[in-house]
């Protein structure tokens, strides 16, 4: 640390008041950071002390004194001193170098910029009256000029002081001049993040050769200390553990405020740098505030009261904000802070178990459930639904036919039409008929029965109910036989329908006695005959009876029916009551 000597005695004869003629001087003195060790004189040509200058200790580190003097003229000396002995080198001290001039008549008569000066004595030469400077002299106004020695009436917008940073929270637009502070004093906040203190460790800081170190106390998580720091000087903080503190290091840290309340420097926990240097920045001293930013409505959660200036980060509702899960649609309503709920990933689709695109993962209805739709699915079926979504086991092949219930081959169990219809024809289907209609498929039931007989009235075996006459066959009309009538112990008649069947398979009942064979056929023909057929041609035996389609028959009578015989001849015969 410097040591400070004793100041220099000046001469204590001193010009009362200056000379009736006199020239104004300025003179201008750059303080380093020792500003109480710097002082100045003017003396006449007989060593009398005209003027002089000192006690700056209460002006601000590189402070610029400005001073205003009235000399006589002629020669005069200048001369200034510093109490260490090493003028303004401030440099050599970490610090910054201070200079001085001289001014008159805007003519600058002393420059100074070696500040190695020691105790520096320079001759000067005081000339004529000046011619006069016009301006505001008056430090008021915001025009003052302190060259200025003769008033000009400019002096007109009064100084307004105040913060003149438009980015700072104070900001006064109606200011026109920068308030000041005069102080540098810092605030030093230590850390410990468990409160335990810091077991012996301690943090020095160095400035200069001003040593300062800081313990915080057991128990304490916080503790602020004052701290007067001169800028732009750097500043070195070390921190010093001790060996039974190595495990509570990285609890540690610290802050450094400037005497507005901005942060300078922090280091957050854990501190475990053994050394950390930090250049504290150049004046510590408008009242400009900075902006604090943060939520500042005291109902909101977030709600700091160290904020100067809102920034619209204020919450109120704690919850799920994050919409990729369960819990943001779930908790009733939308949260502006996540408090940690957001737990279960929200799965969007259809809900409805009973919907055909039900998804068991989903949580979230998407709204698009589709419902069941039952149907046939196979493109191929007759009944194929395109808008089934679900086949139930309906689907029906294709099946041709006619479909039209109107027409005669209509099929009730087809179900695609095969464009062939067939419209009814009415008429007797009975093949076996008389009016039998080939053409027809659909029997009106006009059918005839077919009584075949003779349908010659001159004919013995006339039948009048006949329609379809036999002609001359075997069972056509009769007409020689009317002789037989009276046969030998013939006891029928002529319209007996068996006897003229007996006597034409036979014709010897007709020529001779009526004997037992002739008996046996004639009953055979009224069907009361239970014994064989009695044949007088052996070769020849009835061996079948069908009916005209060849279809098995018993003998039926006023029904033609085909009689086959045993050498293969077939006889057509009806056998009337």
């Amino acid at each position: 640390m410097k040591k400070l000597l004793l100041l220099l005695l000046l001469p204590f004869t001193i010009l009362a008041q200056g000379p009736l003629n006199c020239v104004p001087t300025t003179i201008v003195i750059n303080l380093d950071q020792y500003q109480s060790e710097t002082s100045w004189g003017i003396y006449d040509t007989s060593g009398t002390l005209l003027t002089y200058g000192s006690n700056y200790g209460s002006q601000p580190t590189y402070a610029s004194v400005v001073e205003q003097r009235c000399l006589p003229e002629g020669d005069l000396t200048f001369v200034i001193y510093d109490s260490y002995g090493d003028g303004l080198n401030g440099a050599l001290w970490g610090g910054l170098d201070g200079s001085y001039y001289l001014i008159q008549c805007n003519d600058t008569l002393v420059y100074g910029d070696d500040p190695a000066f020691g105790n520096d004595s320079i001759h000067i030469f005081v000339s004529d009256a000046c011619p006069p400077v016009f301006g505001c002299m008056d430090p008021a106004y915001v025009e003052f000029s302190p060259l200025a020695d003769t008033d000009d009436g400019s002096c007109t917008t009064l100084k307004i002081f105040g913060c003149t940073d438009s980015t700072m929270y104070n900001y006064d637009s109606n200011a026109n001049t920068m308030a000041l502070i005069p102080n540098c004093d810092f605030v030093l906040t230590l850390y410990d993040l468990i409160g335990d203190g810091w077991v012996g460790s301690y943090l020095e800081v160095t400035q200069d050769t001003n040593v300062y170190q800081f313990f915080i106390d057991t128990a304490a998580y916080t503790q602020d200390f004052i701290i007067n720091l001169k800028s732009p000087m750097p500043v070195e903080f070390r921190f010093y553990v001790t060996s039974q503190a190595q495990l509570t290091t990285p609890h540690c840290g610290f802050k450094l405020t400037n005497p507005l309340g901005n942060t300078i420097i922090e280091v957050l926990p854990p501190f475990i740098q053994p050394m950390y240097k930090y250049k504290v920045p150049t004046y510590c001293g408008n009242l400009c505030i900075e902006k604090i930013f943060g939520c500042m409505d005291s109902l909101a959660i977030n709600y700091s009261d160290t904020a100067n200036t809102d920034d619209g980060s204020c919450y109120y509702a704690p919850g799920c904000t994050n919409s990729s899960y369960l819990e943001y649609y779930t908790q009733g309503y939308v949260a502006d802070f996540n408090d940690g709920s957001c737990i279960t990933q929200a799965i969007w689709g259809c809900t409805d178990s009973t919907a055909f695109n039900y998804d068991s993962l989903a949580n979230l209805d998407n709204g698009g459930c589709v419902p069941v739709i039952l149907g046939c699915m196979q493109p191929l079926a007759f009944n194929y639904n395109a808008n089934a979504n679900t086949d139930d086991g309906s689907c029906v092949p294709y099946i041709y036919g006619c479909i039209d219930p109107t027409m005669f081959n209509y099929d009730p169990n087809a179900n695609t039409d095969n464009g062939n219809c067939i419209p009814y024809i009415y008429g007797c289907t009975d093949s076996t008929a008389f009016n039998y209609n080939a053409d027809a498929n659909a029997d009106n039931g006009s059918c005839i029965e077919i009584i075949q007989g003779c349908m010659d009235p001159n004919a013995w075996n006339y039948n009048p109910l006949a329609n379809i006459n036999h002609g001359h066959d075997s069972l056509g009309c009769l007409y020689a036989a009317e002789w037989c009538i009276n046969g030998s112990g013939n006891p029928f008649f002529l319209n007996d329908e068996c006897y003229a069947w007996v006597i034409e398979v036979d014709e010897y009942c007709c020529e001779n006695e009526w004997d037992t064979i002739c008996e046996s056929t004639y009953q055979y023909c009224l069907g009361t005959w239970s014994g064989p057929v009695q044949s007088r041609y052996i070769q020849k035996k009835l061996v079948a009876v069908t009916d005209l389609l060849g279809r098995p028959s018993k003998i039926i009578k006023n029904k033609v029916l085909l009689y086959i015989y045993s050498d293969g001849s077939v006889i057509r015969k009806l056998i009337n009551k």
